[in-house]
């Protein structure tokens, strides 16, 4: 029996808004294996100051099956990304008659409640009380229906700062401080507005996950984070992260934007950040030492950056309990102010105690192995029970607490004006490869238990001691016994009063 080979085939597509050459309209062939598209928009136009539908037509390219998977996302989430996408692949010029839905959100003010006034009262009593409660209802009413209103312009009000260039325009940091205040970020079409007006500078870095630019929009710098195509799961559950409500924080990374852009040859995934210059905490320890207070001012913060993580916030709005899964230097950034913005969530969990649900992202990605607890390298994390999840997050805090200690100065004994420090290492440095496998980091940290040694020069320096201290119950075999994060936090807010602290 003879096998025939299905070559992939070769469209071509009707293209207008995305033809190749800037050419207003046509055709275009797409890749093999490759689809056609139509994409419908709600866009801003900028004399009417109405939103108006944009659409588009193309060639698909054929990763991720043909871009059927963002087709998919584009239809069945829309709201995300503002764009809905229709896809098809069984004939030429499939697309030129094809009409994704275009459905723009519309808001209307709710009619203030109406006060029953047909109650006849009996007595001068009930005649007060009904008098009061009407009153009071009418008053609320009225608050209510003030507060909509400003609800309802804000976005325009957003959106007019935006395009606003004669007068100046709002700073990034304003234009998150004018949202409902929920802490979630931007609204969407802010959101793909400041995306498209972003102009990149230069490439500051590259990782697993794709690559990370300078840009800069209108005259501020940002950070923006270009995934790879493969990365799709990774770029959609960071977003989702950043996005839950009162998620910002001082020690976590400015969330900005979101975005994802794409013609027939290429698709790109945006996530928009605040651009931090001093870099990573693993660049950052190479080049500089530290004193006692910049070391108390890097722990303190990243401390304080994972306890918001882990917190569940009870109330409306609420926050549910975040553990990160890949803490280490590198997904670690420093601030001017010398403290720790923690970025990366592309592997996050979520978990509210009144579902009782653990929300794990569908991501093949696995965190660093160096940096991975015992139970997640013995494989016998319980993922039924989140606890475990933060707990190992406290395994890598403390190995991150190590690298941080090992470029603090202290004194030589005996000699006064001379100071020493460790150069900088990775946890494990000295026993295993570069780009350690599990079996290797298994063979070390579960089978030996070996852990990072503790000088002896740290017993000199009163943080150094303390945080010793702390290092050594975050890495314990058992996660039970591991400190929290919370506790590690209050620890160090009391090194500034008693330094003959207790780790309990």
């Amino acid at each position: 029996m003879t096998h025939v080979r299905t070559v992939p085939r070769v469209l071509t597509c009707y293209c207008e808004g995305h033809c190749p050459g800037n050419v207003q309209n046509g055709t275009c062939e797409t890749r093999p294996g490759g689809s056609c598209f139509v994409s419908v928009e709600a866009v801003l136009d900028e004399e009417t100051k109405q939103l108006v539908p944009e659409w588009s037509h193309g060639c698909m390219s054929p990763e991720q099956g043909g871009g059927l998977l963002q087709c998919k996302v584009g239809q069945v989430s829309p709201q995300l990304h503002g764009k809905s996408i229709v896809c098809c692949d069984n004939e030429d010029l499939c697309n030129q008659d094809l009409k994704p839905n275009y459905s723009p959100r519309t808001t209307t003010t709710p009619e203030p409640p109406l006060v029953n006034t047909n109650t006849m009262p009996l007595f001068a009593l009930v005649i007060s009380v009904a008098f009061c409660l009407g009153l009071l209802v009418l008053v609320l009413g009225a608050i209510y229906c003030m507060y909509r209103r400003r609800e309802k312009r804000k976005p325009a009000y957003l959106m007019n700062s935006l395009y606003n260039t004669t007068n100046g325009h709002m700073p990034i940091a304003d234009l998150v401080e004018q949202t409902s205040g929920s802490g979630s970020g931007l609204p969407l079409l802010v959101q793909r507005t400041i995306a498209k007006q972003i102009q990149m500078v230069h490439s500051v870095g590259k990782g697993r996950y794709g690559e990370v630019w300078l840009a800069k929009w209108r005259d501020e710098k940002v950070a923006v984070k270009i995934f790879f195509t493969t990365e799709e799961a990774s770029w959609f559950r960071e977003t989702e992260i950043y996005q839950t409500v009162l998620m910002r924080n001082e020690n976590i990374l400015g969330f900005i934007a979101a975005d994802i852009k794409g013609t027939g040859s290429w698709t790109q995934m945006l996530l928009i950040t605040d651009y931090h210059e001093l870099g990573s905490l693993h660049d950052y320890l190479q080049k500089r030492v530290l004193n006692p207070h910049m070391l108390k001012t890097l722990a303190f913060s990243l401390a304080s950056g994972v306890a918001h993580l882990h917190t569940e916030i009870f109330g409306t709005p609420g926050k549910p309990s975040i553990a990160h899964r890949d803490i280490k230097s590198k997904n670690i950034l420093v601030k001017r102010n010398g403290q720790c913005a923690i970025a990366d969530f592309g592997l996050a969990v979520k978990y509210t105690s009144e579902l009782d649900e653990i929300q794990i992202a569908p991501n093949s990605r696995v965190g660093t192995r160096r940096y991975m607890a015992p139970e997640v390298l013995s494989e016998t994390l319980d993922l039924k029970v989140f606890e475990g999840f933060k707990m190992a997050d406290m395994y890598s805090v403390g190995l991150v607490f190590w690298e941080m200690a090992r470029r603090c100065i202290t004194t030589v004994r005996g000699a006064k004006n001379t100071t020493t420090c460790e150069d900088y290492a990775l946890p494990y440095q000295d026993v295993v490869p570069s780009d350690p496998s599990f079996e290797d980091m298994y063979a070390v940290v579960c089978v030996k238990g070996v852990r990072p040694p503790i000088p002896q020069r740290w017993q000199d320096e009163d943080i150094l001691v303390v945080l010793s201290k702390i290092m050594q119950e975050c890495w314990h075999p058992s996660p039970a016994v591991r400190l929290t994060a919370l506790r590690v936090k209050k620890t160090l807010v009391k090194l500034e009063t008693d330094c003959t602290i207790k780790i309990v």
